[in-house]
Order: C-alpha cells, then structure tokens, then sequence
C-alpha cells in the first residue's frame, strides 16, 4: 500500500508531504538549505488547513543528527480542487501525531526568572512559547518573585483549568510544587498534575532523568515533552525532621556530596561545572563523616535490582505508547496524603539495618542522574515503591579521582566501596553536628531526620514511561 501523500504546487515551489510508517517527510526543492525534512509523527506540532485554504504544517526537527531540535513552519495556499484531499491529509497527520494524547494542552508556566544564569525569562520567549504557540497550546504564565512563591501556586491551582504544569527553573521549584501539592484542598488530585520540567537551572536532575542525557539541554524536547508527553508515576517520598513533614521527589546527601551541592551555592555563576569544582575540593579536603544510618531495606543484591530493573523498563515500555494511562490509581490516596507507615513515633522496628562506620558520602533518591556527570542510582524505576540508598565507603583520593571516569554511566555501582539498598524507609541520626543536609537541592537542619518512600503519589509528563537512562552490565573478564 503506498504510503499517504500531498503533493502541492507545480515545479521549483512545489512541496511533497509523506507519512511513512512513523515519520512525516517534507520535501521543498526550492530550500536549497534543508530540502528534505525528515522528523518523527511524534514531532509534529500541528497540520492542518486554515481560513479555508491555507495549509500550516509545524513540526520539530533536527537539521543533523547531533543538532538541537529546530521548530519550522511550513505553509501555502491549497487549491480549491485539492482542499478535501489536503484535509484528509493533515487529519491523518494529526490523528498519527497525537494519538491517544489531547490536543491543545492548557498549560500552567512558572518561570523562575533568576533560576541558573538568569536567562530562563529569555529563554522562554524566544524558544519554549514559540512550540507552545505552533501546538495550539494555551498558556498562563506565572514568574516567580519569592521563594516558595511556586508552592503557594500549587497550593490553591485550580486543576480543572489546566492539564499540566510546566516549570523553567531548576530542581527546586519541582520540590515547591509538589509540597504545595500536598497542602492542597485535594491533594489527591492535585498529586495526579502532570509536571514537564525545562532545564534552566544549574542540576537539572528531573529533565536529565525524564528526556536522557541526548536530549537534557534541547529545550525544545523538553517543550515536546510538555505537549506530547504521557503522564507517567512517580513515587515520592515523606521526610520527616522535627515533628516537620515534608515532600521531596529526588535525593537526600550526606558527606562529600552534600558539601558539592550546597557548598559550591556561591559558584552558581559557573553552571553545573559548580560541582565538578565542588568534587575537586572535597577530594582534596578527604574528611571522614559520621552517621547512623538505619535502613528498612527490601533488596541488598545488584544483580536482582539489574534485572528488576530490566523487567519493569520493559514493561512501562510496553504500556507507554498505548494511549492508557501509565500510573494506578489504586497507588494513589483517595483523600489526603499518605500515612506514614515506616517513620515517626508509630513506626514499625521489623527489617531494619544500621550502618554506623564512618563514610565518603550517603545518597539517597530516586531518579538515575542527580547531575550530567553522575548517574548515582542506575537501577532507579519511576514508581517501583522504593527508595535508592547509597553509602560510599571511605577510600584514597586517588579511588575517588578515577571514579569520575564513568560515573555519568552509572561504573561505581558495581564497586564493592559502594553499598546499595533498595529502601522503603531511612534513618539518618548525625554523631558530629557539622555539616550540611541537602534534600532536593534544598539545606535541611543538619539534625535526625527520617524518610519514607509513597510508590506512585507524583506524576511526570515523559515520552518514554521510564528514567531515559542507559545502563549496562559490566563486561565478563577475558579467560585466558
């Protein structure tokens, strides 16, 4: 069967549209810069005819295999003989473009204006609202001007007027998001808004984890991902310090790493190249920490998390690209936030562990990436209900130096210094009161503190189901 096409104009001018099996190919002999348009159906921001004869073709695309996403625009004059047949065209392209997905996304912005190098305002004129424009989408913007400004937003959102929220900012305002979420007057529902993260900050840990190392920095993919992005589970966990609960969605740190992350706030001029600084410093200082840390473990062996991890990607995977709904609302609350079932003064004492030696650094999370150069929780699912602990033995400086070669691929899970949990709940009890406690970007009271993981309460807009990340065994040695 040939493959649907629209053949418009005559000679040097004329344009060919083709949909082949995923892609729709634009062919304009007179662009002698990009005469052939190749570009995924998902792509495909728009198609359709206009003001009765006018043919608007938007798409993303990428000029060069390793070139950023380029928004263009395509249009003409249909004549009156070939309207029906480039109506059924473009209906075709849409119905391909957005199947199971609902046109015209009513999106909320919350642009934190001085987030990273302070351009997230600019950036947003000039390359976000653009697709947003050519997808039809309407927008209602809000910039931050305070802090916990976002978590007031999300506090009193009115869910039946938008179907997502996108946020141009770090990781931070993710984090106010969904702690405003749960004082919502329904945060149940107010858990099931979908959030698209945009990388401007410096971490931008949730869009390398949801848009894959490739792709962290196109924020057109990440404009993408907002319109065409399917709501996808995520579990997010209760921290509780004080008699104080909260919500965090990412990673908790101790140690070495805490000090990378809040200890390099005064080098946020130099970009996420502010941790690898950060590290440099630490490896020099080489301190010890000490904590007692105490674990409701689930799972302790690599080789059952790897394959654990294989299974449900698979299976995400699979449900993704139906137009069904990835996350359960049998995980969800029916009213209210969760209990707590694992932490504060009521918590279970069965299937604990303490770890109470000196250490480099806790990690604890969720989410593959917690920064471009340190894939720290490789085996990390979207909603699998646990928690990634890592404690990293104390070694030489010179162990934690060659650790950076491979670290952006996850290496250093499969080393014997570095202890790996799968968690339902933690502990953590400081021995020294120096130091700093770092959740979600966030500097906590460096004082006790408990965490428990909720299996599905958040949701994320991604276009894969799963943490796009790329993870491998380590090769078997050679026998010789």
């Amino acid at each position: 069967m040939a493959s649907p096409s629209l053949a418009l104009g005559d000679g040097p001018n004329a344009s060919r549209f083709t949909i082949t099996d995923n892609e729709l190919v634009v062919e304009r002999d007179a662009d002698k810069k990009w005469p052939v348009i190749r570009t995924l159906l998902r792509n495909v921001l728009w198609a359709g005819i206009d003001n009765g004869n006018q043919l608007h073709v938007s798409l993303l695309a990428k000029k060069k295999r390793t070139s950023p996403m380029a928004l263009v625009h395509v249009a003409g004059t249909v004549p009156d003989p070939d309207i029906a047949t480039a109506t059924a065209f473009t209906d075709s392209v849409m119905q391909s473009a957005y199947y199971g997905l609902t046109l015209r996304r009513r999106l909320k912005v919350i642009i934190n204006p001085k987030s990273g190098p302070g351009k997230s305002a600019q950036i947003f004129r000039k390359k976000i609202e653009p697709i947003f424009r050519a997808a039809r989408c309407p927008v209602d913007i809000t910039f931050t001007e305070r802090g916990r400004h976002a978590q007031d937003v999300a506090q009193t959102l009115p869910l039946d007027r938008y179907d997502a929220v996108v946020v141009l900012s770090g990781d931070g305002i993710v984090y106010e998001l969904l702690n405003g979420f749960a004082a919502h007057a329904d945060p149940a529902r107010a858990f099931r808004m979908p959030i698209a993260p945009v990388p401007v900050g410096s971490g931008n840990g949730s869009s390398l984890n949801l848009l894959g190392k490739a792709d962290a920095k196109d924020k057109a993919m990440a404009a993408l991902n907002a319109i065409k992005g399917r709501p996808m589970s995520v579990d997010v966990m209760s921290v509780l310090q004080n008699g104080q609960r909260t919500f965090s969605f990412m990673t908790s740190c101790l140690g070495l790493m805490a000090n990378v992350d809040l200890g390099t706030e005064n080098l946020r001029f130099m970009g996420p190249q502010r941790f690898f600084v950060g590290f440099l410093r630490e490896v020099i200082r080489h301190r010890p920490y000490s904590y007692r840390i105490s674990i409701k473990v689930a799972e302790t062996d690599k080789d059952k998390m790897m394959q654990n991890r294989e299974a449900l990607r698979a299976q995400a995977q699979a449900l993704h690209g139906s137009p069904i709904s990835t996350y359960s609302s049998s995980t969800l609350p029916e009213t209210g936030v969760p209990e707590l079932k694992h932490i504060g003064p009521d918590a279970d004492r069965d299937g604990w562990i303490t770890f109470d030696k000196s250490f480099s650094y806790f990690y604890a999370g969720k989410g593959p990436f917690v920064s471009v150069d340190l894939m720290q929780f490789p085996v990390s699912h979207p909603d699998d209900g646990f928690i990634d602990v890592v404690i990293a033995e104390r070694t030489t400086r010179l162990a934690l130096l060659k650790a950076v070669n491979g670290a952006d691929r996850g290496t250093q899970y499969w080393t014997p210094v570095q202890h790996y949990f799968k968690a339902y709940a933690y502990r953590v009890e400081p021995i020294s009161p120096d130091g700093y406690l770092s959740i979600d970007g966030e500097e906590y009271p460096h004082e006790p503190f408990e965490v428990e993981v909720h299996q599905g309460l958040g949701t994320f807009l991604s276009m894969y189901g799963h943490y796009k990340n790329e993870f491998r065994r380590p090769p078997e040695p050679e026998h010789k």
